[in-house]
């Protein structure tokens, strides 16, 4: 079949969207003619502007939550719309709609605000793996679950060993029965800290050392406003720019931006 798509870049997290009606079955096969024609593409979703109820749909290959997928999909409803400033869509792993802020900031590329799922909860459990042992925060999300390492952990470690990490994640991700799974190596304090995202997507097999990761993010931020016991905002330098997440009771605010680059057609 013929596969019209796009290409986005959300804070270096590249997220290819398909435009064209892709069934369910037919969605795993897309996803990787799609992943092998392009190697910066980290995550692939399916764009449905029309959905059951009327509201635009995205699926995403694996069927988790991505938040910097749900910019994507919002940035390009807007640019195909005629520019709304605020889009509500539903998103797989998501169980109420999304609404995202837009800001148009050039000809294809906008700045985004959305307002993230909250937390399930947010617990620290003990983990093991191959001689490390330690406990470590856990973030449980509709449609994805995150675990964050600092460096006073011996899990820390696996940051200079991305082979041992990415099993490690597998492992978890899997004791955990979890949808998807983020490693979260975060690093300084204060109001500015470095976040290096690994995140493995069990439906769609794929594990990256993520240029940005959106719901990592937000993550990120619920659990340090839990431990502050009081709102927090942080802006988080990944290896792909910065984001930005402020968190309180209220919910948990995540800015960053969307550029939209070429389509492209394929046969699979």
């Amino acid at each position: 079949m013929e596969l019209r798509y796009r290409i986005l870049d959300p804070t270096g997290n590249i997220t290819a969207l398909a435009e064209s009606p892709v069934g369910a079955a037919e969605r795993q096969a897309a996803a990787a003619a799609i992943m092998q024609r392009h190697d910066d593409v980290e995550q692939v979703g399916f764009l449905n502007p029309e959905g059951e109820d009327g509201l635009p749909a995205l699926q995403m290959a694996g069927g988790e939550f991505c938040g910097n997928a749900t910019m994507c999909a919002a940035a390009l409803l807007s640019l195909r719309c005629g520019g709304g400033d605020t889009v509500r869509l539903r998103v797989s792993g998501a169980g109420q709609p999304m609404e995202v802020k837009l800001c148009r900031t050039g000809d294809d590329s906008f700045r985004a605000e959305l307002q993230m799922p909250p937390a399930i909860d947010i617990t620290e459990r003990a983990f093991a793996f191959e001689g490390l042992r330690g406990r470590l925060p856990l973030v449980r999300m509709e449609g994805i679950s995150h675990m964050v390492v600092e460096s006073p952990s011996p899990f820390f470690a696996l940051l200079d060993d991305p082979e041992t990490a990415e099993r490690a994640v597998k492992a978890f991700c899997a004791e955990l029965s979890a949808d998807g799974l983020g490693l979260l190596f975060l690093e300084g304090e204060g109001q500015e800290r470095r976040m290096t995202p690994l995140v493995y997507i069990p439906g769609s097999g794929t594990v990256f050392w993520e240029n940005s990761c959106a719901s990592g993010s937000a993550a990120v931020g619920m659990y340090l406003a839990a431990g502050n016991a009081s709102p927090t905002e942080v802006s988080l330098r990944e290896p792909g720019g910065v984001l930005h997440v402020a968190s309180d009771p209220t919910g948990t605010r995540l800015r960053g931006n969307v550029r939209l680059a070429a389509s492209h057609i394929i046969e699979f």
